[in-house]
């Protein structure tokens, strides 16, 4: 299960975003582009950090990707095909292959179903079909095999993010994308869970396309960062080359923003707390 390709110039393009806009028509008001002019690339194994403030796009962005939001212009190509629109219709097979993780992983399980039949459900999706089970899925994400009995409610937040990328990474994606995947944990499992996902992704030969504004998360996972503001990208590189040195202003002031503990038990830039 593991992948011999590592992420570079040679590895396989998966996803190619080209110049894509989102807009939207607000009623009595003008129109409000939410993505504007967004170009992007992943390779197979390799770890993409989409970064801004809240309600910079990143969302829509991922939502485009995947086709849970209409293109105003531009296309997205997965695995050289075009991403359609999600419609009543039966998704097209080939689009199987793109999976998301939601902010949100109560909304995405079913509350009336066990969860080891919905991992199962992801795994009747994998064209391997022998390369997981859901015991190895579970123990993976630090559960145990005789939660696949349990439902929804019965797990944590943080078990039940687990449990959402279990059945994401089940059905052999080419393309993993999480959508503030973490943003809901516990400052604990937060760099867990985000380690989690890249381990997996790369251990099953995917692309991730992860979405987050902790800055300080998206530069121990991912291999190159975008980062957007005000839906457009403003810069994008190799993680280290855009920490080190930031070309854009915004940029540079997202980064100069990440709190850097100081041993003294606050964070900079905080007054001291007064003594009485």
């Amino acid at each position: 299960m593991t992948n011999e390709t590592p992420a570079g110039d040679g590895a396989e393009e998966i996803l190619a975003v080209n110049d894509i806009t989102v807009t939207y028509r607000r009623p009595g008001r003008s129109l409000l582009t939410a993505v504007d002019g967004v170009s992007l690339s992943l390779r197979r194994s390799e770890v993409l950090g989409l970064v801004g403030e809240s309600g910079c796009g990143k969302s829509t962005t991922a939502r485009a990707v995947c086709g849970l939001e209409p293109l105003t212009s531009g296309s997205v190509l997965f695995n050289g095909e075009p991403v359609s629109p999600l419609s009543m219709k039966r998704r097209p097979k080939h689009l199987l292959g793109i999976q998301m993780v939601f902010q949100n992983p109560y909304a995405s399980l079913n509350p009336r179903r066990r969860i080891g039949s919905q991992i199962e459900d992801g795994l009747g999706l994998n064209r391997q079909r022998d390369a997981w089970n859901v015991n190895e899925l579970l123990e993976k994400v630090g559960l145990h095999p005789s939660d696949r009995d349990k439902y929804p409610h019965q797990f944590s937040g943080g078990q039940r993010q687990r449990i959402a990328i279990a059945r994401a990474i089940g059905t052999g994606p080419d393309l993993l994308i999480g959508d503030e995947p973490i943003a809901s944990l516990d400052a604990s499992l937060q760099q867990r869970v985000a380690a989690l996902m890249r381990d997996l992704a790369i251990q099953a030969g995917s692309g991730l396309l992860f979405i987050s504004h902790d800055l300080a998360i998206v530069r121990t996972i991912a291999d190159r960062v975008a980062v957007m503001n005000r839906g457009i990208i403003e810069e994008e590189g190799p993680v280290d080359t855009v920490w080190r040195h930031p070309t854009s202003a915004y940029a540079r002031r997202l980064l100069a923003a990440i709190p850097v503990a100081d041993g003294l038990g606050k964070l900079p830039g905080l007054p001291t707390r007064r003594q009485n």
